[in-house]
């Protein structure tokens, strides 16, 4: 955290003068900040103890209005003044009754009340969030009497009136801080001009991100009892639906009768004061959840235990935007219902239920969410929001016309910049686990490998997972001054892989130690990111996809020549994994039924004849019998023979070398012709360090063996320098940007 402040800060310091002078003598730049309910406040507090720690550039004033100010829905502006915060003004803007007539009177109270506030203040900007009604009319008011607007989580799409306020209030802003990039190209559609647009992720995950690790249990007794263990409960929070308020009433209800079969321990929390609400109270009273012993209904919980009770919950429930956004921090199993937030960015964390009209259906999806752990996901930030969003204040000049200009299409380029409108590259994190190297690579979206590391791979799994989480904080913390935005990890590790859990089911004999393993979870919790996992041969076919030969090809093959064979398929674009995770495992397709053994057991695979292992079986067996060396040639005492010594001799001429290369390449050779009678791709790519050892070789086997109808079939070595690096890189970059995977 201290080092991004330190590298945004400095960089900007220059340019921070220059406007701050234009602003008039120095001047602090005055900053009202207007909250109106618990779940606004999450987003702003932060940006608000980010002001408070800069009096040399800012003045804070704090209003408070809507929700916080009733008693039924917690009084929650005093975890406010909790916060240490002076509250300038406090405004009732609420008329009671809690449906859509009341909604539209307390837009028309507030706009009634803001303007003696307003000028009194004499805000150089207002700070306004979100998509409430309350929000549209302090929206309305700043932009009617001329005060600069800075609107944060502009952009987004979700279901009810909420998205057209949100759009609305976005059409009054200046200025827009947005979480997801693809927020940033709708307010880009909506003609905003794009220098005015930060993408700095959501403010609430620079305090998602650091919370897990505390003391938790304390928390999770005084709200749920002292019987209950993490991951043992449920979080429900569930709003009225405005656009349609007699569904999700009885939606409502059709959860409550869901959680109570479910027969697990429940905070309900009430909903918001939304039409609808009311009514959905009564429904809670009248199936006696107050009183309930499975069941606690509050209020209010204070946001920073609320964050501990959803990152220890065994599963969230309902349609609140926080189980979509901020639950995803934490990788708890979500249930969404309904069509309240409809077209959210969600992790995979979340499961949605849209068509929520049967208990069953949800009583179905708690059994399967429950209990479940997902990786962290970082879609809507990365904890670094507020130094970005000071640092956006900071250059505001107050010099330049207030008057707003559209930017009618053509749209500008599809381009993300930071407050010093630099292009953050895009990168991930690529690991690959081999057995000898472990290596650890930032990764851009072009295929560029910006950093790598490499050490040696240790013996036992205790090392070798410290080294991994070690190198990796290493390289996110490099990733920050090469600025480059982190978006994931892609693991690449020899041996059977369930990617869909990223756990390591069965190595290789390469790799010790290495059976069972769950890679996503300690990297996930330690970064704070998305983690991939895959065979290291499905990563060399999903390098060759996105970044080498088989980019835009339906159908091809790849084959791995190093210390082992292995392969990766892609058919109709896919990487096909197989019903238990085996596909693709071309090294043991057996060309010969009396061949050498194999360390998979059987005997004949093209791996015992192709491999470097295998070639460095044979080359030993000829050094033994003195058959190896030829002039020209020498092995130092010290140094153990191997495949690039069998290599080296046959080059010098050596016979019996050049035997066993043949031998090996025919063997690899008749793989081919198994695979493209099998498959029939487009394209066959050899790749590793012995694929140039064996192209010619196997091209002759083709053209002697194979069928007519594919020997046309082109085979070629690849031309990556890192297919593992850049298959797990791929892996990533594929996810983020909304390819599935």
């Amino acid at each position: 955290m201290y080092l991004l402040e330190e590298l945004y800060f400095k960089t900007l310091s220059k340019r921070k003068k220059q406007v701050m002078e234009k602003n008039g003598n120095n001047r602090k730049l005055r900053v009202c900040v207007a909250t109106c309910n618990r779940a606004d406040y999450s987003k702003l507090a932060p940006i608000m103890f980010g002001i408070k720690t800069e009096p040399e550039f800012f003045e804070l004033d704090v209003v408070v209005l809507g929700s916080h100010l009733i008693d039924d829905y917690g009084n929650t502006y005093r975890m406010i003044e909790q916060d240490d915060f002076d509250i300038n003004t406090r405004l009732h803007t609420i008329v009671r009754g809690e449906d859509e007539a009341a909604m539209v009177e307390s837009v028309g109270l507030a706009l009634v009340k803001l303007p003696d506030v307003l000028n009194r203040l004499k805000p150089d900007i207002m700070i306004v969030h979100g998509d409430r009604f309350d929000a549209l009319a302090l929206a309305t008011s700043a932009a009617l009497m001329n005060i600069r607007i800075l609107h944060i989580e502009g952009g987004e799409v979700s279901g009810t009136i909420d998205d057209s306020i949100r759009h609305a209030i976005t059409k009054l802003a200046h200025y827009h801080v947005c979480c997801t990039r693809s927020a940033e190209q709708h307010l880009i559609s909506m003609c905003e001009d794009h220098d005015r647009i930060l993408l700095a992720g959501c403010p609430s995950y620079d305090k998602l991100l650091s919370a897990k690790n505390k003391d938790y249990m304390s928390i999770i007794r005084m709200w749920l009892g002292d019987d209950v263990k993490s991951k043992d409960y449920i979080v429900a929070l569930q709003h009225p639906v405005t656009t349609d308020i007699k569904h999700s009433i009885k939606m409502f209800e059709l959860t409550l009768d869901a959680l109570i079969s479910f027969n697990k321990r429940t905070l309900v929390l009430f909903p918001n004061i939304d039409a609808g609400s009311k009514e959905m109270v009564r429904v809670m009273r009248k199936k006696g959840i107050e009183h309930h012993p499975n069941f606690r209904a509050v209020k209010h919980v204070p946001f920073d235990q609320f964050i501990q009770l959803v990152a220890h919950a065994g599963c969230m429930i309902g349609n609140s935007s926080c189980g979509v956004r901020e639950v995803g921090a934490f990788g708890t199993p979500v249930i969404n219902l309904g069509t309240r937030q409809i077209g959210r960015e969600t992790g995979e964390n979340v499961l949605h239920v849209r068509d929520a009209d049967t208990q069953d259906k949800i009583l179905q999806a708690l059994h399967l969410q429950f209990g479940k752990q997902y990786p962290c996901s970082k879609i809507y930030g990365d904890g670094n929001a507020v130094p970005r969003i000071l640092k956006f204040l900071k250059s505001i000049d107050l010099q330049e016309p207030l008057q707003k200009k559209f930017c009618f299409p053509p749209v500008k380029e599809n381009i993300s910049q930071d407050i010093d409108h630099i292009l953050e590259t895009l990168s991930a994190l690529a690991v690959d686990l081999g057995g000898t190297n472990l290596r650890v690579a930032i990764v851009s979206m072009k295929g560029e490998v910006v950093k790598k590391y490499t050490q040696f791979n240790p013996k036992t799994y205790e090392e070798r997972i410290d080294l991994i989480l070690q190198m990796c904080v290493e390289a996110a913390a490099e990733a920050v001054k090469l600025n480059c935005r982190i978006l994931g990890v892609g693991i690449s590790t020899g041996g059977r892989v369930n990617p869909r859990e990223g756990i390591v089911l069965h190595s290789t004999k390469l790799i010790q130690e290495w059976n069972s393993v769950d890679l996503r979870t300690p990297l996930s919790d330690t970064l704070h990111l998305p983690v991939w996992v895959d065979n290291d041969g499905n990563c060399a076919a999903l390098a060759e996809r996105k970044f080498g030969q088989g980019k835009g090809l339906e159908n091809f093959v790849t084959l791995i020549t190093g210390t082992g064979i292995g392969g990766g398929i892609i058919h109709q674009h896919e990487l096909i994994h197989g019903s238990s995770f085996c596909a693709a495992e071309l090294g043991h397709l057996v060309v010969s039924l009396d061949g050498p053994d194999c360390l998979c057991g059987s005997h004949g695979c093209i791996e015992a004849y192709a491999s470097g292992m295998a070639l460095q079986r044979e080359a030993k067996k000829l050094h033994d019998e003195d058959l190896l060396l030829v002039e020209g040639m020498s092995v130092p005492k010290d140094e153990a023979v191997g495949a690039l010594h069998l290599i080296q001799a046959a080059k010098l001429g050596n016979a019996k070398a050049q035997s066993i290369l043949r031998t090996a390449g025919t063997a690899l050779g008749l793989g081919v012709v198994n695979i493209l009678h099998t498959m029939n791709p487009s394209l066959v790519i050899l790749s590793g360090v012995l694929a140039n050892h064996y192209i010619h070789i196997v091209k002759d086997v083709i053209r002697q063996q194979a069928l007519p109808s594919v020997q046309d079939v082109d085979v070629v070595v690849s031309d990556l320098m890192d297919p593992a690096l850049l298959g797990a890189a791929s892996m990533v970059l594929d996810y983020t940007t909304r390819r599935i995977y």
